[in-house]
């Protein structure tokens, strides 16, 4: 009731076909010949054009084998007629089969210029997307700008109107120091101001302090008392235990005295 079976058929796994060897007796002319030079894979297994093959070459054995002998002018000539229709027939084969290559080709090229226009046209969908950003970009751009203008614009028509007299102002020191967003604090590097500029005014320049001989001549002239350092040890006011820690009694007694005191 079981069976085992593989992923691949016996067709898939089975080589060319073998072909023994074979003797022709004198004489004789088999069929089978005349398709020797169908192979494996190239014709074979016979198809509907090897088919065909097939019965034009019967037929034309056939023709072959009714052409009238050359023993009287008539047979010749009746001989030659036949010979012709059959070399007219030929041709026409032969043009039907070009005309189905050329169909065959001409399907292939269709197949090939459509793909070509496929590709073609998602080119220029590509470029044209790319562009239409770029568009985008630009008009963004010019529009913040646009934007950015129209503000100053505002700003500088509300800052004139608020004196739209053209009278002189006096400067109020109170409300300037009052506001931290004035030009007291915060001045403005196009006016003129540039607080980088004096960053070394404020730092303090002293030979004593910066040279060799300024520290020689200041040690020189401090006393020899100040340089010596004394240290004097602080005394508890409690009494401390073996560990030196101070009991919590000792303590709440020295505040209670300083308190009194």
């Amino acid at each position: 009731t079981l069976a085992t079976q593989t992923d691949y058929r016996d067709g898939e796994a089975q080589t060319d076909p073998y072909s023994p060897e074979y003797i022709v007796r004198s004489a004789s002319v088999p069929e089978i010949l005349t398709l020797a030079t169908l192979t494996w894979g190239h014709g074979l297994p016979a198809g509907q054009a090897e088919m065909e093959i097939i019965d034009r070459i019967r037929e034309k054995r056939a023709w072959e084998a009714a052409l009238p002998p050359m023993d009287s002018p008539s047979n010749v000539a009746k001989r030659l007629k036949m010979m012709e229709a059959m070399e007219r027939k030929e041709w026409a084969y032969r043009e039907e089969e070009i005309d189905k290559l050329q169909k065959v080709r001409m399907e292939v090229f269709k197949k090939l210029l459509q793909r070509r226009e496929e590709n073609q046209s998602k080119l220029n969908t590509v470029r044209l997307k790319n562009q239409w950003q770029n568009h985008q970009k630009a008009k963004e751009e010019k529009m913040r700008k646009i934007h950015h203008d129209c503000a100053l614009m505002l700003r500088k028509l509300i800052a004139k109107r608020k004196n739209w007299m053209g009278k002189l102002e006096r400067r109020d020191i109170i409300k300037e120091y009052n506001d931290f967003s004035s030009q007291t604090y915060a001045p403005l590097s196009r006016i003129g101001f540039f607080p980088d500029d004096n960053s070394d005014y404020y730092v303090v320049k002293n030979f004593y302090l910066n040279t060799f001989a300024g520290l020689c001549e200041l040690e020189e002239s401090v006393q020899h008392s100040v340089s010596q350092i004394k240290n004097k040890i602080s005394i508890p006011k409690c009494a401390l235990t073996t560990t030196g820690y101070i009991r919590k009694s000792r303590r709440l007694e020295a505040v209670l005295a300083q308190v009194h005191q």
